[in-house]
């Protein structure tokens, strides 16, 4: 290297100053410097060949530094940035060669690992690449590896470490009271970790108390910020916990500069404690989180992060981020589930071909049906034929008089088809079997044609049964003069209500309730209890507000229109709904519609057939789990596969409707949550906790076994710990159990095939470019002196009060706290390109979908 010290000292010719300089970091110029490395490199060769021209750069950077030959390596320095900035991109990646030249496996990964993920260093697009593939290399785990590049793909979002949503704490925190608006922690665990916490300082002195308290209370409450599972990195149960929360590098250093001694008090990590003792680099890097905006205290601070926190998310256009859960799968057709009302939480569900099946609490299905009707029931393969078993509902004295009812189509003499509605009652035998002899038949209705079956039976708060039923098919109710729906003699068109708890006159298995609103009406039926209904598909009784009791009783309904609009009801006794006169809010029979009484019951909402062309009514939400979804009116549309919700404004009693979207990885990334689900909407379901759930299928015939059902889930929010427990009524059991297996895949195993994906076509690139170096080489094994530089002072925790996680109007934003580097700037692709390996990676993933 002695010819480059009498380089440096060389006056400048001619052929110098035509060469393109490289500029030093002392405004001298050395234009020679970058031919020199080439020359060196490749023998004299006019072709420069990249890998080694930047391994002879290296190497005079490494000697100079050995003899600290300062001047001499810092522009060594700079002439190795040059080569990388004025290479290609493929280039570029061969850069980790830098890190792997000394030899030392442990230097090696450790300054990988800092440019992958430490803001104190220079950022490199391609870090995480290089670190993957050096850990691939060194037989790294497969959890280690996916981690390395799940930065990537999936952004921190709040999750606690049981890997649930964060909640609303029923009562004050005592000790971690930063969280006691919304985050992980309840009373219960807010005591123990006070308890540790008085643990830990009973080993120090009142010095050490004032000096390290709140950095060790900082510490231990981060259990219970709504952010704990990225904290923790903890968002997926196979990723190994961290024993400490991840925190921001100044906080880090400043807490190990005045409390490293705490740290074998926090944790028997020995990795963790073995660094107590040192600088705080190493205890630092092993605390350190891939995104700084979601290490401590930053996430506490960051408006973006802590906006509407804990409230449905929504995207720019307003759409709600919910997720699924499947539940059931492989049904034929389902169109019906239903609980039983009697404390075992069951659930059946009915397939369209006339079968019932039972599911337990624990997910399983018993082998042996509960109803099988195929031999009776009408139905065909036919894609949209919509006969078939369409209705089912429990007594609500069920418990005690074991009465259930259906509702299904037949063909009765004649092959004249009819719709039927039964009364049946469970075997005393087994409790999960219908007694298949015990129908009795209630009421048959002949259809005049094989569309607009109608199908819901349900019961209301006065107990009695409401039959749904449709106008009697074709298109435009073209039967009479003012259709089926509008006349009051016929039962099609039409909201029923009968008492099936006695038989009434003329030996029905039924009685008309006396306050039906046209019971004295000459030519009217009795049982008529609304009219003016094309097809109502798909009706529910709301429970009412948990607490107020508000709306409940009110019975809502999905009602498919002809050629232009779907709309939802609302079921008012004696109410005319408007058809064959009206669709939705508009005329259909111009004729009638103008001479229709102006006491119509309009929709509370209606859309076009932009959005969908068959509604299918769903439930309000009065459920537990997810205590933000409480009071809308969720629904959907069977041909467009749209989910839909309606939230009342209680002021002007108008519905505002929102679409709900899935499919946000970063909303959806819970373990066992998935989003996307199959299109076709059939029906709309509750449990007996009144949680929320739907049936779907992506092949709609009655025989196709592509059926599944799915539970909604709000990742933004859930109810605080054992609020929602329940303990179901035991229940016999003589079939089998058969165990549930989920066929969709879940949002994080989707990330982590498209990681793996990412990572093969991103490793492939680097590959072609730059082939696998063995570590070991000629020369001495040295690690690189640590980029070194003045750090900011850093408030300890105790000394000014921090913010709370509540509204961001209250939030103070972030301050940048970077530290410098010495003088030796970057160079200007690897800034630009600092944030890309993100965007990189998800481009990949994109493709592959």
């Amino acid at each position: 290297m002695s010819d480059f010290s009498d380089e440096l000292t060389r006056p400048e010719t001619e052929d110098d100053q035509v060469e393109p300089s490289v500029p030093s970091g002392t405004g001298m110029h050395f234009p020679w410097l970058q031919k020199h490395i080439e020359t060196v490199a490749t023998g004299g060769k006019k072709e420069k060949d990249f890998a080694q021209t930047t391994g002879a750069c290296l190497s005079f950077i490494q000697e100079a530094l050995l003899k600290h030959q300062w001047q001499q390596a810092a522009e060594y320095m700079y002439s190795y940035f040059q080569t990388l900035e004025d290479s290609d991109s493929c280039k570029r990646q061969a850069a980790p060669e830098m890190l792997e030249f000394y030899g030392d496996q442990d230097g090696a990964r450790e300054v990988l690992t800092n440019y992958a993920y430490d803001e104190r260093f220079p950022s490199n697009p391609n870090a995480h690449v290089y670190l993957y593939s050096f850990l691939k290399r060194q037989k790294a785990p497969r959890a280690k590896l996916l981690s390395v590049l799940k930065v990537g793909l999936l952004q921190g979002h709040p999750q606690c470490l049981d890997y649930g949503p964060p909640f609303q704490p029923p009562l004050h925190l005592e000790f971690c009271s930063d969280y006691e608006s919304f985050g992980c922690c309840d009373q219960h665990k807010d005591e123990r970790i006070a308890a540790r916490y008085w643990d830990i300082m009973d080993y120090f002195d009142l010095k050490g108390h004032e000096l390290c308290g709140g950095y060790i209370k900082d510490i231990l409450c981060q259990e219970c910020s709504p952010y704990a599972a990225h904290l923790y990195d903890a968002e997926n149960p196979q990723t190994p916990l961290r024993n400490l929360p991840g925190l921001c590098s100044d906080y880090c250093y400043a807490f190990h500069s005045n409390c490293h001694s705490a740290i074998s008090l926090l944790t028997n990590d020995r990795g963790l404690q073995e660094s107590q003792g040192k600088d705080g680099s190493r205890f630092c890097h092993l605390l350190n989180l891939p995104d700084k905006d979601y290490c401590f205290p930053n996430v506490l601070r960051n408006d973006h992060l802590n906006r509407n926190l804990g409230v449905v998310a929504e995207d720019h256009q307003g759409c709600l981020q919910l997720c699924l859960t499947e539940v059931a799968n492989g049904l034929r057709n389902p169109v019906s589930m239903v609980h039983a009302g009697d404390g075992t939480h069951r659930f059946f569900v009915a397939e369209q071909l006339g079968v019932v099946w039972v599911y337990l609490p624990d997910g399983s299905r018993l082998e042996q049906p509960f109803l099988d009707l195929k031999s009776i029931v009408l139905t065909t393969p036919w894609i949209g034929d919509e006969r078939g078993f369409l209705g089912l509902a429990f007594h609500p004295k069920f418990r005690h008089n074991r009465k259930f009812y259906i509702y299904y189509s037949c063909l009765g003499k004649k092959k004249v088809e009819k719709i039927r509605i039964s009364e049946m009652k469970v075997s005393r035998a087994d409790p999960n079997k219908a007694d298949p002899k015990s129908e009795r038949v209630i009421l048959e209705i002949e259809e005049p044609a094989s569309n607009h079956n109608g199908g819901q039976l349900l019961f209301g708060l006065d107990g009695y049964l409401y039959i749904f039923t449709g106008d009697g098919g074709q298109g435009g109710d073209p039967f009479g003069k003012f259709g089926n729906a509008q006349n009051k003699s016929s039962l099609l068109g039409k909201v029923l209500r009968i008492d099936v708890n006695g038989a009434g006159s003329d030996g029905k298995r039924y009685r008309v309730p006396p306050d039906n609103p046209f019971v004295f009406e000459p030519g009217a039926h009795p049982m008529i209890y609304a009219y003016g209904i094309r097809n109502m598909w798909r009706c529910a009784v709301d429970r009412g507000d948990p607490t107020t009791h508000q709306g409940r009783g009110r019975i809502f309904c999905g009602d498919v229109g002809q050629n232009r609009f779907e709309e939802v009801d609302l079921i008012v006794k004696g109410g005319n709904y408007g058809w064959r006169a009206k669709e939705g809010f508009e005329c259909y029979d111009k004729k009638l519609c103008h001479n229709a009484s102006l006491d119509d019951v309009l929709p509370i909402f209606a859309y076009g057939h932009a959005v969908g062309k068959s509604v299918t009514g769903g439930y309000v939400y009065r459920g537990c789990e997810s205590p933000n979804l409480n009071g809308l009116y969720i629904f959907g549309d069977f041909m467009s596969g749209r989910l839909m919700a309606l939230q009342e404004d209680r002021r002007t009693k108008k519905w505002k409707k929102q679409d709900i979207c899935l499919g946000n990885t970063a909303s959806c990334a819970f373990p066992g949550l998935i989003s996307t689900h199959s299109k076709f909407i059939i029906s709309f379901a509750e449990d007996e906790a009144g949680e929320l759930y739907f049936l779907a299928t992506s092949y709609p015939s009655a025989y196709a076994p592509h059926g599944s059902i799915y539970k909604f889930v709000d990742p933004s929010r859930r109810a605080p710990p054992g609020k929602c427990k329940y303990k179901p009524v035991p229940v016999k059991t003589r079939s089998k159990r058969i165990r549930f297996r989920p066929l969709a895949k879940t949002v994080l195993d989707l990330l982590k095939e498209q990681a793996e994906k990412a990572a093969g076509k991103l490793l492939n690139v680097t590959s072609a470019s730059s082939p696998d170096r063995a570590l070991s080489r000629k020369g001495p094994s040295r690690k690189p002196a640590s980029p070194t530089g003045s750090r900011k002072t850093v408030r300890g925790p105790g000394s000014k009060k921090k913010a709370r996680v509540q509204p961001p109007a209250t939030q103070g934003k972030r301050k940048s706290l970077k530290p410098h580097h010495g003088g030796m700037r970057q160079p200007a692709q690897w800034q630009r390109a600092s944030r890309s390996l993100p965007d990189l990676l998800l481009k990949v993933a994109k493709q592959e979908m």
